[in-house]
């Protein structure tokens, strides 16, 4: 598998590519609804992984809800 930079998602990143704000994806992660690594005291995404995410879940998900 090509790990390269661009593969690999940091909180920020993500938050980013999904459009939705960190502190929802920080509950996402802490839920395990997203998949997620821990590596040392950061959390880290392979794209790959949340595309398929993305695709098995789709917007209409709850795990994809702001709940304010």
């Amino acid at each position: 598998m090509n790990d390269s930079p661009g593969n690999v998602l940091t909180i920020e990143e993500l938050a980013i590519y999904l459009k939705i704000s960190k502190s929802t994806l920080y509950k996402l992660v802490r839920e395990g609804k997203i998949p997620s690594q821990k590596v040392g005291r950061h959390w880290r995404f392979r794209k790959k992984s949340i595309d398929r995410w993305l695709e098995e879940n789709g917007p209409a998900s709850d795990s994809l809800r702001e709940n304010d």
